[in-house]
């Protein structure tokens, strides 16, 4: 088992906040996952293993105003775990959609799953779940700790290679760690990161 601040969730297992007891969500998972429920989970509506949990967004939420604003925004500064934030969009909730998508990916950096109602949403729960008690390196919708920015010299001396713009510094850096490391690459291996071009130019400078 992995523990989850302070729940501990074993693989192929789920644990629902009790809000959920009866819902949709929960009856499509039955049989699927082994569904456990409990009191005070706090911000949190389902805990998957591996320090993965979701927020789960509903139509109604979304037509209710700004609380799942404040609720995501809490999670973020709150949480060592990681978020995914499930959003129900629908013909109702579409026109809120592109304001939520902006705040969960763009300000909070969290990963955003939009599905039509909460089948869809079982569904991608169990399949989350399967993934993860496989292989925790494969899971496509879980993204990699990101590195830390570049240091803001190093950021500005890959600025001054021919062809380098803030983007592909940032790109080389993080992809090599350091400017030792990226002198020494070779041309494919910088291909890789910006294609053949610039690679060519960086290599011969």
């Amino acid at each position: 088992p992995v523990t989850a601040g302070s729940v501990v969730v074993p693989y192929g297992h789920v644990i629902g906040n009790e809000k959920w007891r009866g819902s949709e969500v929960a009856q499509r998972l039955q049989g699927k996952v082994r569904l456990i429920f409990e009191d005070g989970l706090g911000l949190v509506d389902f805990h998957l293993s591996n320090r993965t949990c979701i927020l789960y967004i509903s139509e109604a939420d979304l037509v209710a105003g700004d609380e799942f604003k404040r609720r995501l925004v809490r999670f973020r500064n709150a949480s060592n775990l990681r978020g995914l934030v499930i959003v129900e969009k629908t013909q109702i909730s579409d026109q809120y959609f592109s304001a939520v998508q902006k705040l969960v990916v763009l300000e909070l950096g969290m990963v955003l799953l939009p599905v039509a109602n909460q089948g869809e949403a079982a569904q991608l729960i169990v399949q989350l779940v399967r993934e993860q008690s496989r292989d925790q390196g494969t899971n496509p919708f879980l993204r990699k700790q990101r590195p830390p920015l570049a240091e803001p010299a190093l950021f500005q001396t890959a600025q001054h290679i021919p062809g380098v713009g803030k983007t592909k510094a940032l790109l080389l850096l993080q992809h090599f760690g350091s400017i030792h490391r990226l002198c020494n690459a070779s041309v494919s291996e910088l291909e890789q990161v910006v294609g053949q071009t610039a690679a060519q130019q960086i290599h011969t400078f």
